[in-house]
């Protein structure tokens, strides 16, 4: 039996509560592999990459909060990335650097802010076949169109590959796995 999903409700779709465990599941993977690191830790580029574990979760929250806002209000939330100015794509870079003030705890915080929201919204949206032109990218394909439920499945996309990312920059820093 299928169960419907109403605003008023609040009963989750078995296709829903499937993503959400999955987006579950790889954000779980991400927080587990920097259980444990300090703050010195987070900062550190242990492989060739500018990638750091504090860089990474700063970028998959930023990155889960543009598409949920894109699920929301189409290409406008995210902007024109073909015309970007070197400043606004400094801005953009920054998004996955470790400032001097933020400390693991805040950047967890603000990652599990940005999770409830992304859950509640997928749980209550009313069509998850609704879509959006992506936004104008040199890496989109021009007037492609990606719906709700495809950008949730890059979101989950996209945090799987970065928990990934962080599981190797983990091992390298200090031998630690998240799995195996």
């Amino acid at each position: 039996m299928t169960m419907a999903t109403t605003a008023s409700t609040g009963v989750v779709s078995d296709e829903r509560a499937d993503l959400l465990e999955s987006l579950r599941l790889h954000r779980g993977f991400l927080r587990f592999t920097v259980r444990g690191v300090n703050e010195e830790q987070i900062r550190l580029r242990t492989t060739a990459s500018e990638l750091c574990l504090g860089g990474l979760i700063k970028h998959v929250t930023a990155g889960e909060r543009g598409w949920t806002d894109f699920i929301l209000d189409g290409p406008a939330a995210m902007g024109d990335f073909s015309a970007m100015t070197p400043e606004e794509q400094e801005r953009w870079a920054a998004r996955s650097v470790v400032g001097p003030g933020e400390t693991l705890e805040g950047l967890l915080e603000e990652y599990a802010a940005v999770a409830a929201r992304t859950d509640a919204i997928v749980a209550t949206l009313p069509d998850l076949g609704v879509s959006h032109p992506l936004p104008r990218a040199p890496w989109f394909e021009e007037g492609a169109r990606w719906s709700a439920r495809r950008t949730l499945l890059h979101i989950i996309a996209e945090t799987a590959q970065h928990a990934g990312h962080a599981d190797i920059i983990r091992e390298t820093l200090d031998g630690q796995k998240t799995m195996g």
